[in-house]
């Protein structure tokens, strides 16, 4: 039995300590005419199923750039509103 080999867009975000993190772009979203990602760990080759992580995302015109939402309360909206989409 052979997986489909599925390409993903990644980015880069920080730790708190400082550290590197790889994220996987699974999906894309509007929520509040604003654009979202929602993201998985990559580890090695692969791409973790241990959870998703929802980052605020602005697109230029030839690159994208996300930040992570820091107020707790619009986190839990957002992610909640992701998980009805679904």
């Amino acid at each position: 039995m052979s997986e489909e080999f599925k390409e993903f867009i990644t980015f880069v975000v920080k730790a708190k300590d400082g550290k590197e993190i790889e994220m996987a772009v699974i999906d894309q979203f509007e929520f509040e005419n604003k654009g979202y990602v929602a993201a998985a760990l990559v580890d090695g080759d692969t791409v973790s199923n241990d959870g998703c992580y929802i980052y605020r995302v602005k697109v230029g015109e030839e690159d994208f750039k996300v930040e992570k939402i820091t107020n707790q309360i619009d986190y839990n909206r957002i992610a909640e509103a992701y998980m009805e989409m679904k």
